[in-house]
């Protein structure tokens, strides 16, 4: 073999070399080609996933602003139009506060954020002022005792009147003995006795308005004096028959 065939052959095997490695870096780059694109493809399907729950969110978010301003508007509304109170300085709605004044704990991202206390949310405020403000401003003439109290009247009627007639015959014993002051014990035990059949009222109307929210009309007062005059009359018949 002469020198000009060894170093064609020479030539021919190191273009093989060269063509095998740029077969082999042409491969790689492919396979990289094609692994930065599914990488990008899933990064890019998870931002649209997130992007469409923002959206949806900023949807539900602003639906339930809405929401909680008619329903300030509507209370406000109320609170204006209320009789018996001097409400006319009120003036129109305040507008919300501005976002730029409210502290950075106050403002919530996403409902998902954990990191936050959890706070009241708009609609439980909002519900709390409305019965807060039927409470104090709706005529009380609207809201009757419910049907099932009425029959339980009498009879805290009579027992009220009941313990407060045994308070004014342990009085009246008292001061009836040797005691100093038995005079006084003993008016006052009178007292009690003149006060027990209406000792209930008082009761009843207080619980009435704090477990019912409801007030004692003409006929549960008089429900309410029916039982304790009756407690009283027998207490005082029963305490006249003893002495």
């Amino acid at each position: 073999m002469t020198t000009r065939d060894r170093d064609y052959q020479l030539m021919m095997n190191a273009l093989a070399d060269i063509t095998r490695r740029r077969d082999a870096d042409l491969e790689s780059a492919e396979q990289a080609y094609q692994d930065s694109t599914a990488r990008a493809a899933g990064e890019l399907a998870r931002a649209e996933g997130e992007a469409a729950a923002a959206d949806r969110w900023a949807a539900a978010a602003a639906a339930q602003v809405l929401d909680v301003d008619r329903e300030a508007a509507r209370l406000w509304d109320q609170l204006r139009r209320a009789r018996g109170l001097r409400v006319r300085a009120l003036g129109e709605m305040p507008e919300p506060a501005a976002i730029e004044s409210l502290p950075r704990v106050a403002l919530q991202r996403r409902p998902s954020d954990q990191a936050q206390p959890p706070r009241e949310s708009a609609r439980a405020l909002l519900a709390r002022a409305s019965a807060r403000i039927d409470d104090t401003i709706r005529p009380p003439s609207r809201r009757s005792l419910p049907r099932w109290v009425l029959p339980l009247l009498p009879v805290l009627g009579a027992l009220i009147a009941g313990a407060m007639g045994l308070l004014a015959a342990g009085l009246v014993t008292m001061g009836g003995a040797d005691v100093p002051g038995g005079a006084l014990v003993r008016g006052a035990g009178w007292l009690c006795f003149l006060i027990a059949p209406s000792a209930g009222v008082p009761v009843a109307a207080a619980l009435a308005h704090r477990r019912l929210q409801a007030r004692l009309d003409v006929g549960g007062i008089g429900l309410t004096l029916l039982g304790g005059m009756i407690a009283a009359t027998l207490l005082s018949l029963s305490f006249a028959a003893s002495h």
